[in-house]
């Protein structure tokens, strides 16, 4: 690790606290930043999902129907997001939605059909790793859609939002925003990690290659999806342990759920990492 002075067995025996280890790093360790922010991190996860867990049970008791939905370019860590928020919740009441390619039978029911199984039942909050918004961008990009089935998806899509809206089902919508190098890294990361390299798919490879055509489509169901009832939030994920914080707080922040005003940590998300989508907003992908 580079010490100027080596850490020794007896050391860590004698610190008791994070505290106290902190500053036996500091004073002998050239990598005191890196983990001092990793033990930040881990103590702000874990005071956020004990509001998790409030919220959930909360959630249950009063019958809400939640679903969180995460979109966004591959790699951005859509999947990594829903595992801090599952990761201590009762598994009874909450859910990961994650649906393969539709079957032949789906591909000839309204598209909606096969996302509506899924939605959460009272008492439930259900994690979506991509959702019916596959035809607003991955399908028209890699050409898995017809043009009349792109348009009349963008056409139906505020309707069927807005119907579940008045039915009472609450629904957070996060595009997870990450920049085109970041993307790569994260890719070549991936390609030299055996334990990732499940990770890396077809589309995936294509992902550098259509960046802008991405975008494009992406532009498009911001601004045809966009409502009052049902806003995308944008979330920058270029530091994905910041992102997961900063998602999980705006989830916290939109319940007045039993139990929150005694948070241990800050419940209101940073508005430089979370923030609504508007037509001149500059995102970093």
């Amino acid at each position: 690790m580079n010490m100027k002075k080596g850490l020794t067995a007896e050391d860590f025996e004698n610190t008791v606290t994070n505290k106290e280890l902190l500053s036996l790093i500091e004073s002998k360790s050239e990598l005191y930043n890196k983990v001092s922010k990793t033990l930040s991190y881990t103590e702000e996860l874990r005071l956020l999902q004990i509001e998790l867990v409030k919220l959930q049970r909360w959630i249950s008791k009063e019958n809400k129907r939640v679903a969180v939905i995460f979109e966004g370019r591959d790699a951005a860590g859509k999947g990594g997001n829903i595992r801090r928020f599952m990761e201590h919740l009762n598994p009874r009441s909450s859910r990961l939605v994650a649906l393969n390619k539709p079957t032949e039978v789906e591909k000839g029911q309204w598209y909606f059909q096969r996302y509506i199984k899924e939605l959460p039942n009272p008492g439930e909050i259900a994690f979506f790793d991509r959702s019916w918004y596959n035809r607003a961008v991955v399908e028209p990009v890699m050409g898995f859609c017809t043009e009349e089935q792109y348009k009349e998806f963008l056409v139906q899509v505020p309707e069927f939002e807005h119907m579940m809206y008045e039915d009472g089902l609450i629904i957070i919508k996060f595009w997870l925003s990450i920049s085109k190098d970041e993307q790569l890294r994260r890719f070549e990361e991936r390609k030299e990690n055996p334990l990732k390299r499940w990770k890396f798919s077809p589309v995936d490879k294509q992902g550098q290659n259509l960046w802008d055509k991405y975008t494009h489509y992406k532009a498009e169901m911001f601004s045809k999806t966009h409502t009052s009832y049902s806003p995308w939030m944008m979330v920058k994920t270029n530091d994905k342990k910041v992102a997961r914080l900063e998602a999980i707080r705006h989830v916290i922040s939109q319940f007045d759920y039993d139990g929150k005003k005694d948070a241990k940590t800050a419940i209101t998300p940073d508005p430089n990492v979370v923030m609504r989508f508007y037509r001149s907003n500059n995102n970093i992908d």
